[in-house]
């Protein structure tokens, strides 16, 4: 028997929804003010997951200009239907909830269709010749949940918003998913907020308008009562429901795994709300996720064998040589990018950008191409040259995580000497806490990470490995932010006010853990 080893979906993939077509799998996670926008995996036994694109890839689509951190694009449903693949999803920075379509998942999409029905966290269910649209949100003072009727090729609304539930007890009722099984209409719900009180609560009825009767062993699914703890998820919740191909019963939803280690029980998380799958059994008409509706890490299955279409997200390696404009899939900007601030050069293979607007600014996009960390224990490293042009340049590596939280690693110059200089940020602290004079033209900059700080390297021209500095993980967490965040963090190269050319990028998974003291 295989193991599935959670999160399938590891980094920050947060808030998963499924969809099956046939024997392969479709599954998309929420973005925020990253672009593109909505990643979109496919698999064929449900535990290797490939990247194969994005629903969001065009300005028109994703207009993310001034959005403060974790605002953007919000939690994404994909539902297949005639032929068609639909993702329909919340701008909460503008223009609220629509539809995409495409009967091409790998390709191109539509434009929105926008759908007057407001709230969060919109989902879609087809029955016959019906497609209901549901979300959460606050309608003439009533909280909750409401359904109506729609065309999902124009977003018209056919039918009046209706609320058909306020949840089944727990605060922040979210996440509405409505399903139609053996001639009955599931609603499934997030509850609980989605910090450590996260859980998932089932509901169902002979209509979709309701009334609805709660499952009697709510919630579902939840990991609230465990044990802080390494190896521990945290924060379950934000679920979809699927079938495979033999009629078993799957659970995609998202949780944390929190910077722990042992003797230090911390509810800290870095690496932003992952997704993670679990089996789904039927009791009395009623789901039940995991082990009595808990996730668990580990899990014995029967599904098949790797039966990846190509190498999946957990790959240790992703490794960039910008030999060609087809960059990774994986690849990231914050917000828009002003893409004239980026050049690949194919012939001498290296990507060069041109700086704009400082990490540090709120609300701006600048000129920065990252990834996800997707592991605790893991390098990241490119070749770097460039002219500082002041002592404003700066251009290098990045652990980042908001403007007001990130580490930067790169050249500068300082009393007019060219330097590498290590740039750490804390809400509103900024200071450079380590300088050294750079003599040389080109320069590799490794960042190696454990759970609880980031080491940052150089090499001499001789190939020697130099530590420079390193900062807590502790700083780069959801939880010790000044609003409420949703997202994790990226290795990403960047350039502030002068121009770079980077090669080589490479982000790895350590298979053993880091020592603890660099500096020896």
């Amino acid at each position: 028997m295989n193991m599935i080893q959670n999160p399938v979906i590891p980094g920050f993939h947060p808030d998963p929804s499924i969809c099956r077509v046939n024997d392969i799998y479709y599954l998309v996670t929420s973005s925020f003010e990253y672009f593109p926008g909505v990643p979109l995996f496919t698999s064929k036994n449900l535990k290797d997951w490939t990247l194969i694109g994005h629903c969001l890839t065009r300005n028109s689509q994703l207009p993310l200009n001034g959005c403060q951190n974790s605002e953007g694009i919000y939690a994404p449903t994909i539902r297949y239907h005639d032929g068609y693949f639909f993702m329909v999803t919340t701008n909460v920075s503008g223009g609220g909830n629509f539809i995409v379509h495409t009967q091409n998942p790998s390709g191109e999409w539509s434009e929105p269709a926008w759908v007057r029905q407001g709230g969060i966290d919109p989902s879609l269910l087809f029955v016959d010749d019906k497609t209901y649209f549901i979300s959460n949100g606050d309608c003439k003072g009533n909280s909750g949940i409401y359904l109506c009727e729609i065309n999902p090729f124009t977003g018209e609304m056919l039918t009046e918003s209706t609320l058909i539930s306020t949840g089944c007890g727990g605060k922040y009722p979210e996440a509405p998913h409505l399903y139609y099984i053996n001639h009955e209409f599931y609603l499934m719900l997030a509850e609980g907020g989605t910090e450590y009180g996260h859980m998932v609560t089932m509901q169902k009825s002979t209509s979709p308008w309701g009334p609805f009767t709660p499952c009697p062993y709510n919630p579902i699914l939840t990991n609230r009562n465990l044990p802080n703890g390494s190896d521990i998820i945290a924060c379950t919740g934000h679920a979809d429901l699927i079938d495979d191909i033999r009629g078993n019963w799957w659970m995609v939803a998202l949780g944390v795994r929190t910077i722990c280690t042992e003797g230090k029980n911390v509810l800290l998380h870095n690496l932003g709300r992952e997704t993670y799958l679990t089996p789904v059994t039927w009791k009395n008409g009623y789901p039940m996720a995991g082990n009595n509706g808990v996730l668990q890490m580990n899990i014995p299955t029967s599904l098949p064998e790797s039966i990846a279409l190509e190498d999946t997200v957990k790959n240790p390696i992703l490794s960039e040589e910008f030999s060609s404009d087809n960059w990774n899939l994986e690849f990231t900007h914050i917000r828009n990018p002003h893409l004239e601030n980026y050049f690949l050069n194919s012939k001498d293979r290296c990507l060069v950008l041109k700086g704009c607007d400082s990490l540090c600014k709120s609300c701006v996009s600048p000129t920065f191409l990252g990834v996800r960390q997707n592991s605790f224990f893991q390098v990241a490293k490119v070749t770097i040259s460039g002219i500082p042009e002041n002592e404003n340049s700066l251009a290098g590596l990045s652990v980042y995580y908001t403007n007001e939280h990130h580490y930067d690693f790169g050249i500068t110059l300082r009393n007019g000497v060219r330097c590498l200089v290590l740039r750490r940020q804390i809400y509103d602290l900024i200071a450079d806490t380590a300088i050294i004079p750079l003599p040389w033209e080109t320069v590799d900059l490794q960042i190696e990470s454990d759970k609880e700080n980031y080491y940052f390297f150089y090499f001499t021209p001789s190939h020697e490995k130099i530590f420079l500095g390193q900062g807590t993980t502790a700083a780069l967490c959801t939880e010790i932010t000044r609003h409420m965040t949703f997202t994790g963090t990226f290795f990403g190269m960047f350039a502030e006010h002068m121009t770079a050319s980077f090669q080589n990028f490479i982000r790895q998974t350590l298979n053993i853990q880091a020592p603890k003291n660099r500096e020896n």
